[in-house]
């Protein structure tokens, strides 16, 4: 390749540093994190020769302005992971860390990589990963208020519940208004006005779920084709985890997800313990599709079930089948 430039970025600020194929530095400057600073590392940028590409550590974040206006000016613009930058820096230990220092560090990741993601790759796992915290803040919002009604009811109609089996289903929602219906007081208000916000809820989570379907379709992963994973939990795992290039191993993902089985060994005694630490939520979900699969599948029930005549807890089977899946 040509000249590779690599941009650390910052809130307020932009460290860019160019070098050449063999990763020797060609230049490095620092810019305003704003429209202006943008124009002008574009301008510089272009003056470090040709081809190149141009790497942007935080395209999605504080880079992201930056990202779209070199896409539109033309430039080959990829993300590169901090997992790489760090990797790299360690290599020149003796450097310290700065934003120079990252910057170069950034360019040698890109003369060195030929398969970074793009920004528009990048910024599509960032939004389902914004949909799946959304979804999630809406279904907790939704079980809070649902809570709040069956306490009320339980105060205002003793018994509700023998009518009213489950706060979630619109037949239902229906039924408990109509057992207020002629009641004035403040509580019974009160539980009208929440059976309207859990209407509300209801409607936009569904439509966020249709949201998070969508883009999985559109980012063309074949997780979905396992059993036991659909569009949620497969967009939990794709806004989790990122870009793959930034995990090392196999065991490396297994850490991440805290799916990584602990000595807890003593004496004569030799045992793991589940791991309680790594990304709880890709943690959830691999839980998720194992519970999915001991439901429906024979072959992952009969695995469980093997485990739990040794000795193992149903959770500890479970979370050993997690394990399990990940690794293939």
């Amino acid at each position: 390749m040509g000249v590779a430039i690599g941009v650390d970025t910052h809130k307020g600020s932009l460290a860019a540093a160019a070098v050449d194929g063999l990763g020797r530095i060609l230049g490095a400057r620092e810019f305003r994190n704003d429209p202006a600073g943008h124009r002008a590392l574009l301008e510089w940028a272009r003056g470090q020769g040709e081809p190149r590409t141009i790497g942007v550590e935080g395209s999605g974040t504080y880079g992201a302005g930056l990202a779209r206006v070199l896409a539109s000016a033309g430039e080959e613009v990829r993300e590169v992971p901090a997992t790489l930058t760090y990797r790299e820096r360690r290599r020149k230990g003796s450097q310290g860390k700065s934003d120079p220092v990252d910057a170069v560090a950034i360019a040698r990741v890109v003369a060195r990589d030929g398969d970074l993601p793009s920004p528009r790759r990048v910024q599509a796992l960032q939004d389902l990963k914004l949909l799946s915290d959304h979804r999630d803040q809406l279904v907790r919002s939704r079980t809070q208020v649902a809570n709040r009604i069956h306490h009320d009811l339980v105060v205002l109609r003793p018994g509700y519940e023998r009518s009213v089996p489950n706060l979630v289903g619109g037949r239902h929602l229906s039924q408990a208004l109509s057992l207020l219906r002629g009641d004035p007081s403040v509580r019974a208000q009160l539980v009208r006005q929440r059976i309207g916000e859990l209407r509300r809820l209801g409607r936009e989570i569904a439509q966020t779920k249709a949201h998070i379907a969508r883009k999985v379709k559109e980012s063309g992963t074949t997780l979905t084709e396992l059993q036991g994973i659909g569009p949620a939990i497969a967009a939990r795992f794709l806004g989790e985890v990122g870009d793959v290039a930034r995990i090392r191993s196999k065991p490396a993902f297994a850490a991440m997800a805290g799916t990584a089985p602990l000595v807890a060994s003593s004496g004569l005694t030799h045992r793991h313990r589940l791991n309680r630490g790594g990304n709880r939520q890709l943690n959830y979900a691999l839980h998720y599709m194992a519970l999915v699969r001991y439901r429906s599948d024979e072959e992952t029930r009969a695995y469980i079930e093997r485990r739990r005549a040794e000795g193992k807890s149903f959770k500890e089977a479970i979370g050993e089948h997690g394990c399990r899946e990940r690794a293939r």
